[in-house]
């Protein structure tokens, strides 16, 4: 089993607790799906937000959906000139049997643009 780092961003619709509680719980889910994660596989998440979103943290979804034994960490993006803005990204490390190249990383909303070449559209 090897340690794996999955990578994914989406966009909140606005600065409110419920935009950005349901945007990371939309990724958090999507990620789940699309690489068949269990829960106990999670080692740690990390998660970033932009600058203009300040009304909660991304780890209070991952709370909310039962992730209670899995160390996070809440930081800051550096506001950078034209970068994409409400924008939430998160790393997750996990343990798996999976090479790198069967890894799915998630890019939804507004955040395609970030990652272009990794964005799986649903057939």
């Amino acid at each position: 089993m090897a340690v794996r780092a999955i990578r994914g961003a989406t966009t909140a619709e606005e600065n409110t607790r419920e935009a950005i509680i349901d945007a990371t719980l939309e990724l958090l889910g999507v990620i789940e799906e699309k690489n068949d994660l269990k829960r106990a596989d999670a080692i740690s998440i990390i998660f970033t937000v932009t600058s203009d979103l300040t009304a909660v943290f991304p780890a209070a979804a991952a709370r909310e959906m039962g992730l209670t034994f899995v160390p996070l960490l809440d930081m800051a993006a550096p506001a950078i000139d034209g970068s994409l803005e409400k924008c939430i990204r998160i790393m997750i490390h996990i343990n798996t049997d999976k090479t790198k190249e069967e890894i799915n990383h998630v890019y939804l909303r507004g955040a395609k643009v970030l990652r272009p070449d990794l964005v799986q559209e649903d057939k």
